[in-house]
């Protein structure tokens, strides 16, 4: 048997309000009150605060930001036209952002206008003019050669670009 009595009808006094409860319906608190369980209050978590650490202020691997190069763009189909006895071939180039002064190089393009496609494919490319009437999505160059024919060209897969292309 136990030394203890079971507490059956026993009463205990409370710390907190001084009122008189069962004395199996007392707790204790967790600064030693013992308090009636209606009146139980747990610890509040500002009495005890985790430990912070400080603010990460870099990131392992950190790249610099950078400059996007430049690539060229892909023109759409047949995008030359070329005037019999004229030099001037005009480039349908969409939103192409370029102005009158620039070097712009074509490559993969095919025969225009009887032009060979080596000459408007030139390593050294040319410089451009502005179109007289759409220059955001126009514009003309001088070839090396004058076209023997009008006509609408260069194929599908001809791109403009700057002269050197980075890898």
């Amino acid at each position: 048997m136990s030394n203890r009595a079971s507490g059956k009808y026993a009463k205990a006094i409370s710390d907190r309000s001084g009122m008189e409860f069962p004395y199996k319906e007392m707790v204790r608190e967790w600064n030693g009150s013992f308090v009636h369980v209606s009146e139980f209050e747990p610890k509040h978590p500002q009495l005890e605060p985790k430990p912070h650490t400080a603010d990460p202020q870099g990131l392992s691997n950190a790249r610099p930001a950078r400059t996007e190069t430049s690539v060229p763009n892909l023109l759409p189909l047949n995008p030359f036209s070329a005037t019999a006895s004229s030099a001037v071939i005009r480039v349908n180039e969409p939103n192409h952002g370029r102005s009158a002064g620039d070097t712009v190089r074509f490559r993969d393009s095919t025969n225009v206008g009887g032009i060979n496609a080596t000459v408007i494919n030139k390593a050294a490319g040319y410089i451009i003019a502005a179109d007289a009437t759409d220059s955001t999505n126009y514009y003309t160059f001088t070839s090396d050669a004058t076209a023997s024919i009008t006509e609408k060209g260069g194929g599908g897969f001809a791109s403009a670009g700057p002269v050197t292309v980075s890898p």
